[in-house]
């Protein structure tokens, strides 16, 4: 293998276009441009006016990448399809150069080594292979750079140009690491600038030297070999140079100076006093959740009705519409789509403080406290991480299970992520606990949290039947970032952004519903407003034989149904199927159903089938139908098992006092 150092051409003693000395142009503000030849400016063909770039962002976990992507893009981001791939990425612009040329980042999965096998890192390997970027933008952690240099390594053996940000300088000063930049740049022949992306510092040099070498000539890309990309060879120099470089270029002190982490660790990773007030960080949040949000709730559902009586029903009226036709729009449309918009702002009060537990370090660190507990079950601290992301969304968290090498614990712990109480679940559980658990103040967020304490118990009861089945032998590595104070405006745009995205992927899904539930409320034609004759009031009484035994009444069971396909329209659907507004659809309930009733519906909502995204996910992570059917059914049969127990139990308990 030839040596690492010898990777990039000698440059000549001059450069024949220009005359100037090579090497002082190549260093020239501490950087490199590509060229991949003897000349400072490159050969072979050049970009013209106004051309596109492709700049790939890869680095491990927790180095900052997120937050670096956020400010390279200006937050702007969309999802896209790639070649060769059977995964979404995350792609956005970044500023253009002088000469007009644009550039877009592509956001990869964050891995611990380009030779790896888990699925993510496949990711990673098919895309340069099959689509090599113009340029691989690598992200590393400063306060771990001695280990982080390896993938860099691995990376520059493609024959890629490369670009290397030393992200959390900052911190890494703090710890007392001393890094020179310079002399790691000279000897690995490629740019290597410090940044930190949490407080935007050293980012315009970096645009700048990205800018520099893309107004610079280079030679066509190319695809990379069969089997580049996969498997770099031997290791053993790569480690060598690893070596060699920290060994010259890296100063670490003889004990990291990270005494705040190494105390609040004692406290936060205690066996017990940990579980403790991990379960009470918890219920803090849902606590906080209905505190903060239920008042802005009231006032979005306040607003939107006042829209509804001053400005669309004199609309309506003004331009004749039909009967049939403003009901329609008003009372099935209208009514579906802004019961669910008032969820908007539990969306991002929820996601801004789950990004504050995630960003600070704490997520890692219930990792490894609930590891040996998830042993138990099958799975790993990696399982439990995925759960708790399921609290967001159970797509993304099923398509995190890429991290797991293991194909039986992927699937095991793809059978418990969907029992996650995701936010589409929790504005129903919001809402109803408001309903019929008001008082005391605490009693609302007391509830919540027994929800969530449940979904974990399915999770439990699923690891334990399904084990034997899936069984994993994987060992666990986890790495404990520092603690570190989240940026506001980071976790307050992904807040944002995520709330938007809800809406914009949801907006089919609500509309459709809507329209579709207000059909089946009032056809065949004559049949009458919530009269039985109704196709839903059908649907509601042929399932009743078997929902009845767990209190689901006709008009429950027809939510139920559309709650299949997306969680986020069940409340919607609620509102047309009792034809009131949202202000009034918690009264409407109530006097509908019993309390005992909702925590049976709530049991349901929590464990039965999850949405048809969730489903999808399934099947293209598993590369199974039997799988997704298997969860499928799984669910509902645990749903309607506990959703009994609560609901007899409860019953008989109600009649014994």
């Amino acid at each position: 293998m030839p040596d690492p150092e010898r990777a990039t051409p000698a440059p000549a003693e001059s450069c024949p276009s220009c005359g100037e000395p090579v090497e002082r142009r190549l260093q020239r503000r501490a950087g490199w441009r590509w060229g991949g030849t003897g000349s400072c400016h490159g050969q072979g063909r050049g970009r013209g006016r106004g051309s596109g770039l492709q700049l790939a962002l890869l680095g491990m976990p927790n180095t900052g990448k997120s937050t670096l992507y956020n400010r390279l893009t200006g937050g702007h981001a969309q999802i896209a399809n790639w070649p060769g791939l059977t995964v979404e990425l995350l792609r956005g612009p970044m500023p253009a150069d002088r000469n007009g040329t644009t550039y877009e980042l592509v956001d990869l999965p964050g891995i611990h080594d380009l030779t790896g096998s888990s699925e993510d890192e496949a990711v990673v390997q098919r895309f340069l292979r099959n689509t090599p970027p113009d340029l691989v933008l690598v992200v590393l952690n400063a306060s771990q750079i001695a280990s982080q240099l390896r993938l860099l390594l691995q990376i520059q053996q493609l024959g890629l140009p490369v670009v290397a940000a030393v992200n959390m300088s900052d911190e890494a000063r703090r710890f007392g690491i001393g890094i020179d930049h310079r002399g790691l740049a000279r000897d690995l022949g490629l740019p290597v600038l410090p940044v930190s992306a949490k407080h935007n510092q050293g980012i315009a040099a970096l645009i700048d030297q990205l800018h520099g070498w893309g107004e610079s000539p280079r030679p066509a890309r190319r695809a990379l070999a069969a089997g580049q990309g996969d498997h770099q060879g031997d290791p053993q120099p790569v480690d060598d140079r690893l070596r060699e470089l920290v060994a010259r270029h890296v100063t670490l002190p003889e004990r990291l100076l990270n005494r705040r982490t190494r105390l609040v660790d004692r406290v936060l990773l205690h066996p017990l006093l940990g579980v403790v007030l991990f379960l009470g960080i918890v219920l803090a949040v849902f606590q906080m959740l209905y505190a903060v949000t239920a008042p802005l709730q009231d006032l979005l559902g306040t607003g939107l009705d006042w829209i509804q009586a001053s400005w669309l029903e004199p609309g309506l009226q003004g331009l004749g519409s039909p009967d049939w036709l403003r009901r329609f729009l008003l009372d099935g449309l209208w009514l579906g789509v802004s019961t669910v918009a008032t969820f908007l702002p539990l969306i991002f009060v929820f996601y801004v403080l789950m990004g504050i537990i995630e960003d600070s370090g704490y997520l890692p660190r219930a990792a490894f406290l609930m590891d040996g507990f998830m042993r138990w079950l099958g799975l790993d601290g990696r399982a439990f991480v995925l759960q708790v992301m399921g609290f967001g969304c159970n797509v993304p968290s099923i398509m995190g299970t890429r991290v797991i090498r293991d194909r039986g614990m992927r699937l095991l712990a793809m059978l418990c992520i969907p029992f996650a109480l995701c936010q589409a679940r929790l504005t129903v559980f919001l809402f109803m606990a408001g309903v019929f658990f008001p008082r005391p103040w605490w009693a609302p967020g007391l509830v919540l949290f027994g929800f969530y304490g449940m979904s974990f118990f399915a999770a439990v009861i699923t690891g334990l039947v399904f084990q034997r089945a899936y069984p994993s032998e994987e060992a666990f590595v986890l790495e404990l970032p520092p603690y570190r104070t989240p940026s506001l405006a980071t976790i307050l745009r992904r807040g944002w952004t995520s709330m938007l995205n809800f809406l914009v992927t949801t907006r089919m899904f609500i509309i459709v519903g809507a329209a579709a539930i207000w059909l089946l409320t009032n056809l065949p034609p004559g049949a009458g407003e919530g009269s039985s004759l109704s196709l839903a009031g059908w649907i509601g009484h042929l399932f009743q034989p078997l929902l009845g035994p767990i209190g689901m009444n006709p008009e429950l069971t027809v939510s139920l149904f559309f709650g299949f396909i997306a969680k986020e329209i069940l409340l919607g659907a609620m509102a047309v199927i009792y034809r009131t507004t949202e202000s009034d659809l918690g009264g409407a309930i109530q006097s509908a159903i019993t309390p005992l009733q909702s925590l049976s519906f709530m049991t349901f909502v929590l464990l039965y089938t999850p949405c048809l995204g969730t489903v999808a996910a399934q099947i293209q992570e598993a590369r199974s139908r039997s799988f997704a059917l298997l969860s499928l059914g799984w669910s509902l049969a645990l749903a309607w098992l506990l959703a009994f127990i609560v609901y007899q139990g409860g019953g008989l308990i109600l009649s014994l006092g």
